[in-house]
């Protein structure tokens, strides 16, 4: 399906949000995605991870993720300098503003005429992590959660309870995708957080691949095109399945 791109600056209770938009070049009515990056926010290889979802019959909604703390067109480098400024502004901005920021995104796609009314999120590293967090919305009916950090360690600031605390309030459902070989999220933390979703009796997913945290990106060594494809397919369906 060819594609097109747009972005628009979205009023959030934190700050004008620079938003990026890819969706389906055919006129109809299709299913909104909002896809949250990883510390770097949109990078190139974001962008074309949106693509290929757009390119599936789905409205995506790329947001920069720390809006609030940094000029609006900011992308930080895959290098030192920028996963410190990133790991920075991860501590500091709290997961109830990201809620707003996911809030208004969501009335910004009921606004579009080409959305269907059903919406779901996805995310790779700590947008896994906001993937997640977005399920706690009754808006959201599935979620793709790849690689998600900061879920089994409560490190995210927050007001109130942690994502994971949460869990049970989710009532769509989930997908989560780990690698084995990713320290961000050893495996007892994966431990937990299964643990937790199945105490909750929460609807989800759970693959494990031999892989390192970041596998989906396809820049850097830690890049596996073979498993990108797998879970770019995995979402799809599942996205296609309870969005449409």
């Amino acid at each position: 399906m060819i594609i097109k791109q747009r972005c628009v600056d979205i009023e959030s209770p934190t700050g004008l949000m620079r938003v990026y938009i890819y969706e389906p070049a055919q006129e109809g009515v299709y299913p909104g995605l909002i896809f949250y990056s990883e510390i770097f926010q949109r990078t190139e290889p974001i962008s074309r991870a949106a693509a290929v979802m757009a390119g599936h019959g789905f409205v995506v909604l790329v947001p920069e993720v720390f809006h609030e703390l940094n000029p609006i067109g900011t992308v930080l480098g895959y290098d030192d300098v920028g996963k410190d400024k990133g790991n920075s502004d991860k501590f500091i901005k709290l997961l109830e503003h990201h809620d707003s920021d996911t809030a208004a995104m969501l009335d910004y796609l009921s606004s579009q005429a080409n959305y269907s009314g059903k919406a779901g999120a996805m995310g790779v590293c700590i947008g896994g992590h906001l993937a997640f967090r977005a399920a706690l919305s009754s808006k959201i009916l599935a979620a793709s959660c790849l690689y998600p950090t900061d879920l089994h360690s409560d490190t995210l600031p927050s007001l109130g309870a942690n994502t994971l605390a949460r869990a049970g309030e989710v009532s769509g459902e989930l997908m989560l995708v780990f690698g084995r070989q990713d320290p961000h999220v050893p495996v007892e933390g994966r431990q937990k957080i299964y643990a937790e979703l199945s105490q909750k009796e929460v609807n989800f997913s759970w693959s494990e691949f031999n892989a390192q945290h970041a596998f989906m990106r396809d820049e850097g060594e830690r890049y596996d095109p073979e498993l990108a494809q797998l879970v770019y397919r995995m979402s799809v369906d599942l996205f296609r399945r309870t969005l449409n």
